[in-house]
Formats: C-alpha cells, structure tokens, sequence
C-alpha cells in the first residue's frame, strides 16, 4: 500500500525512456524535463495496456513506439512510466476496478477525472513536471479541471495519433498536462512544431454567459477571476459577451435533427450544445464500435459494470444520420471560426462544478455527464483547440476556467496562457481571500 500511496497510483507501469545522446542535448526545449505516458501509447517492446487486463493478455507487445511519445524524447524529455486510466478509455471520472483509482492531490476524496487519470494525478501530486494522455470527449480537458493543474486539447489532426489506440478517429487527439503555462506551452511547441513568434494580443474574448450558468458553484468566482485579469493586461473594451447557445441554434442548421424533447430532462441546459453533444455521442459510438467491436464480442473483456454499459451502447450503434454530424461538425466550425476570428477567444466552464465524491451514485454522475458533455463538445466537434485553466480553490475544492481558440491556432492560445499566468494568480489570491 505503501508504494501506492508514494505515487498517488498514478502509475500502471514504471519505466525509463531516455533521450537520445547527442552534443547538442543541452540545447533541447525540453531538456531536463521529466513526463509520464497515458498507457494508451505504443512504447516499443511494452504491451499497451488500454486500462484493461483482458485487452493486455490479448495483445502483443508494441513493434514501435507512438510518434508523439518519440517527439517528445528528441526534444529532450525523459519517461518515468505508464499511466492508468479509465478501461478502454471510456469515462470521465477516472476510476478503474483493475488497475486502482488514482488518488486526486487536490482532493483525496474525490474522482481524479478520466480517462486520462494517472497522467493528470502525477502532475497534479509533481511526480512529472508534464504527461501525455488523449481527449475524445474531455478526457484531458476534465481530470486537469478536477485536479487543479492545465490541460490542452490542440487542434483536431493537428498532433499525430499513430502509435495510440484509437477510440473514434473523428475526435481522437493527444493532449498534454503541466503544472507551469511555460512548461505546458513548450511541449506544445515541440509536439506542434510551432517556431517560436511573438504573442499576439487576442482581438476579443467572449463570455459564454449560458454557459456558466451551468456551473454549480457561483460563475462570478469564476469569471471574475479571467474578466478581471483579463482587463489589467489588455483592457476590458475586448471583453464581450454572448449567449452562446442561441448563435450555435441560428449558425449550424443541420443541429435540427439532434434536437429533442428529452433536453428538458436535465435541470438546466442548453439545448442546442446538448444536441451537439448528442450528434458527437451518435458518430463517437459508431467509430468506437468499428474500431473494437470485433475484439469486444470475441473476447467478451471483464468490465466494470459502468463501462461495460457504456460499450453495450456503442455496439447497437449504427450509421444511421452519422453523415449528417459530418454537417453538423463543417456548420460548427464554420460558426465559430465567424464568431472569434483570426485572434478571438471563447470563454466557458471546462465542466460543470468540481470533482464528486469517490462511489458518488449513479444518477448524480449521469445527470452531471450530460452537462459536462454540452461543454465539452464544443471544441470536441468543431475541432477548435482548448485549453484548462486552474483557477485556485472554492470551497476546498478546485476551480477551472477554458478558452478555445480557432483551429490552427494553437500556438497563439498556448502564448496567451503563458501571458495571463502573473495576472491570474493575483486575482486568484484576491479571490480565495476573500472566500475565507
């Protein structure tokens, strides 16, 4: 129990990757720097895991490793091991009957977030000063929220995922976690390639007012925070605001056919993210079951119930209307690409409160999903680029913050999170101030 505990049972698997030795390794980016892998990857000589012991036993050892786990050693980085994450790489709480829960730093009592867990606890816990893990549906952007640490989902196809079990190409990416904007923006630089370029001051941001209006704690100790840190470094004539919901309703036409009655289940929403967030969920099951139904079927894997719900669902999926979310995905890219511009940037809640109790009941976490799912959806179906931003503690409890920028336009978010950092943590000290 002992070793468990010393790494917060972030780890399934310890091993050394070193960089290569070459005259020049004092120069790499990231030289120095140490990074954890979501055991999601292909490490050669190492069987990739996949959160299952079933899908270990039936799979041979890798013949290479995964190219982004090779950038990351050529620019200087060095691997300390594999982490756990949630079985097959299909939840967002992070809890793992197999392979154990990864204890959350922030709060021991609570889901360290999936299913990229282990790589955002050893973050979290400074076991790493980065990891790498992968995000369909949030499963970077919501254990870094839960954890109180950054977390960046980059531009749709923007970051290789050859070398990685795939869970629905048409939303898979590799997404990273630090604990530093400087640390997380170079690892972005050396998977990205992105040549190092001045920042540019973002032309306006807008506050999806609706959006926060999801959030179960109050929004102002949220928005007052970015609004406010946001006005010292470029003045508040770039703050705008919008009811985010209403423009998607009006911009993506082809969002009719998700539309339902059932949206007024939940005890607030959006309806036309909920219904974006139910043509992902559609296309997202149909690719997974392509991609694994086969292997589910023959080998029938020991699940947890929870998850083994959730692959029933992907296995009755069909490709009824899967051409319509293709629509869907070209008219919300198209929107949003019009409502930010060239240097704009949208402000909402990564997830909609903090991190639930570990065994938290079934219909508290289902309800909580669904609204998680209309946030997350957004840059999971426009393919924009997200990023998580810590934002202290409320509550005894982490906060977070995202801003998305427009496809492609990775390396300018990544500099602006680097640029906000001094003026966020003196109104996150204002604001836990205050709290007290």
């Amino acid at each position: 129990m002992a070793a468990v505990e010393s790494d917060f049972g972030a780890f399934v698997e310890k091993l050394v990757l070193q960089p290569p030795q070459t005259a020049s390794t004092q120069q790499l980016p990231l030289n120095g720097l140490t990074f954890a892998i979501k055991d999601i990857f292909d490490i050669e000589g190492h069987v990739t895991g996949n959160g299952n012991p079933d899908w270990a036993k039936t799979h041979l050892p890798a013949v290479s490793t995964a190219p982004t786990v090779l950038a990351l050693l050529n620019a200087g980085a060095t691997s300390v091991g594999k982490t756990v994450l949630d079985e097959l790489a299909c939840s967002l709480f992070g809890e793992n009957i197999h392979y154990g829960t990864p204890i959350n730093p922030c709060a021991p009592d609570r889901i360290p977030g999936g299913s990229s867990s282990g790589s955002a606890v050893a973050v979290a816990a400074k076991l790493v000063d980065f990891s790498i893990g992968t995000d369909t549906g949030g499963s970077v952007r919501a254990p870094a929220a839960f954890c109180g640490i950054y977390g960046f989902r980059p531009s749709h196809d923007l970051v290789p995922t050859s070398g990685v079990i795939p869970n629905s190409q048409s939303f898979d990416t590799v997404g990273w976690f630090a604990r530093d904007p400087v640390i997380l923006n170079q690892v972005g630089r050396a998977l990205l390639q992105l040549p190092n370029v001045k920042p540019v001051q973002p032309s306006h941001i807008i506050v999806a007012d609706d959006c926060f209006q999801l959030l179960s704690i109050p929004s102002d100790r949220v928005t007052q925070v970015l609004l406010k840190s946001i006005e010292k470094l470029f003045g508040g004539q770039i703050i705008r605001h919008t009811n985010l919901g209403d423009y998607i309703k009006d911009k993506v036409p082809s969002l009719k056919h998700f539309m339902g009655e059932d949206n007024a289940q939940l005890e607030y929403n959006v309806p036309s993210l909920v219904a974006i967030s139910r043509a992902m969920r559609l296309l997202q099951r149909y690719e997974f079951k392509l991609n694994h139904g086969e292997w589910i079927s023959s080998v029938k894997p020991d699940l947890a119930p929870f998850i083994s719900e959730r692959i029933q669902e992907s296995l009755m999926a069909t490709s009824e209307n899967t051409d319509i979310v293709h629509k869907v995905r070209n008219e919300l890219r198209a929107a949003l690409t019009d409502l930010l511009e060239e240097f704009g940037i949208l402000a909402i809640p990564t997830v909609p409160g903090p991190p639930f109790k570990l065994q938290t009941e079934n219909v508290t976490l289902d309800n909580f999903r669904a609204r998680a799912a209309s946030l997350l959806c957004i840059a999971g179906v426009s393919g924009f680029c997200q990023v998580n931003i810590p934002l202290g503690m409320y509550d005894n409890l982490p906060v977070a913050v995202s801003l998305l920028a427009k496809h492609g336009a990775d390396g300018f978010l990544l500099n602006l999170v680097e640029k906000l950092d001094g003026s966020l943590k003196e109104q996150i000290d204002i604001a836990q101030r205050i709290s007290l």
